[in-house]
């Protein structure tokens, strides 16, 4: 994520040097907890992460042993750090995509596209795999919950089927997607702060997401209560088209960012030639695209500076020592034992940052460079190493209660964030699967 400069030198690795995480960590937390027990909805939303993080930076600066100056040109270093700007432009062409695509009918033409598919007695798998393709296509969890969850209160209510079941089909599909996705916030974090392609990243979850979803739609064809013949629905498949596309192009290997900009464009030009769209509005879209992803844009600039400033007082180095400390202590062997232990590494910081932070995006990276040096030093590759920081954020984001997507569908269908996540059961079956999959897959 982000290296120092060449000139540069390191602190020997300390502990000190992890307060300023303690303290974003700290701040941000603090506040949820402290909300939550005001019954504030949202909690741990209420303080911003970019603002969380600002003492932070001021105590990692004042902690620094470099003179003033230098430590604001380390801290500015990080923010300008390639990978840095590359995971930012990328979040405000997907941002620009997923604002258009929905302006124009894509996200609506989706969504009657499966409902027109499902059997009338398999709702819950069905509206799985609604979910799965939308966040897949969207690479958002958040949006594809609040398209998909009004229509499935409604299903829910004519087949008599239980809220809290159907809440976990929809939250389990758009956790499915929301990690698979090439264009998600996540997959774009992990791709740039471990250097891989996100076409390779994309092959590698597969390995880890069909068995689960196969496992996930099994569950709830079982679990089914009752059934409703939908209404028909009209389906418009040319506002598909945009999603299908990118999805093609970038699994094919295609460039990101031709990617998303073919996508933008073919969003724009379904909603010029098919609604009464024009090519001023279709700016605006761009630009609101661009708003919704200025939290985690400033967030990942600041986090890239914080980064460099732990680094360049060993703040990273101490919490590798840690995790190498643990690795040797449970694998003595070397090669695939020492791949695996790294592995079992880097999945239990991005969880555990993960359940601080209740945002999976964020604790991928503020978690990068250590899971990046633990995947360098016992040979994990580039593309092993961001599936599995991708895979366990997922995880823990559709289990912690108090994370936005629990929040939003537990809203909606007026359930309790904890009956949310109890049912989604992907997320639960994803973390045996990852788990196993980790430990016995053999490495090449």
């Amino acid at each position: 994520m982000s290296n120092p400069t060449p000139a540069t030198q390191h602190s020997p690795a300390s502990f000190i040097a992890l307060l300023p995480l303690f303290v974003f960590l700290g701040l941000f937390i603090g506040a949820g907890v402290y909300f939550q027990s005001q019954g504030v909805d949202f909690a741990f939303y209420q303080l911003p992460s970019v603002i969380a993080i600002l003492p932070s930076i001021i105590l990692a600066l004042i902690l620094s042993k470099q003179k003033l100056n230098q430590s604001i040109d380390t801290f500015i270093g990080g923010i300008g750090h390639s990978n840095i700007i590359a995971m930012c432009l990328i979040y405000l062409l997907a941002g620009a995509f997923a604002a258009v695509a929905k302006a124009t009918g894509g996200v609506d033409a989706t969504v009657a596209l499966g409902l027109s598919l499902i059997p009338s007695n398999l709702l819950l798998p069905g509206f799985f795999v609604i979910a799965a393709f939308i966040a897949t296509a969207m690479g958002t969890s958040m949006g594809t919950i609040a398209a998909v969850a009004p229509i499935a209160l409604g299903v829910a209510d004519q087949a008599q089927i239980d809220y809290a079941l159907m809440a976990g089909a929809v939250m389990s599909g758009a956790l499915f997607g929301d990690n698979l996705s090439i264009i998600s916030d996540t997959t774009i974090a992990a791709t740039r702060t471990q250097g891989c392609d996100m076409k390779d990243k994309f092959r590698e979850n597969l390995i880890f997401a069909i068995p689960a979803s196969l496992l996930t739609l099994i569950a709830f064809v079982f679990a089914g209560q009752g059934q409703a013949e939908l209404a028909t629905q009209n389906i418009d498949l040319i506002k598909v088209i945009p999603y299908l596309t990118i999805l093609i192009l970038a699994v094919a290997g295609l460039n990101v960012f031709v990617v998303l900009t073919l996508g933008i464009l073919l969003a724009g030009a379904t909603g010029l030639f098919t609604m009464d769209y024009g090519v001023i509005q279709f700016g605006k879209d761009i630009y609101a695209g661009f708003s919704n992803m200025q939290e985690i844009f400033i967030l990942s600039m600041l986090v890239g500076g914080l980064a460099a400033l732990m680094q360049q007082q060993g703040g990273l180095a101490f919490v590798s020592k840690q995790i190498e400390k643990l690795i040797t202590r449970f694998s003595k062997a070397q090669g695939e034992a020492s791949c695996r232990a790294a592995e079992l590494g880097m999945a239990g910081i991005v969880a555990v940052t993960n359940t601080c932070v209740a945002n999976n995006t964020v604790s991928i990276v503020v978690t990068g460079d250590i899971a990046k040096d633990l995947a360098e030093k016992h040979g994990v590759s580039p593309k092993r190493a961001a599936s599995v920081l991708d895979i366990f954020a997922c995880i823990i984001q559709g289990l912690i209660p108090y994370g936005a997507q629990a929040l939003l569908i537990a809203s909606t269908f007026s359930i309790t964030p904890l009956a949310a996540v109890s049912h989604a059961w992907y997320c639960m079956i994803l973390a045996v699967v990852a788990v196993a999959i980790v430990i016995f897959r053999k490495r090449h």
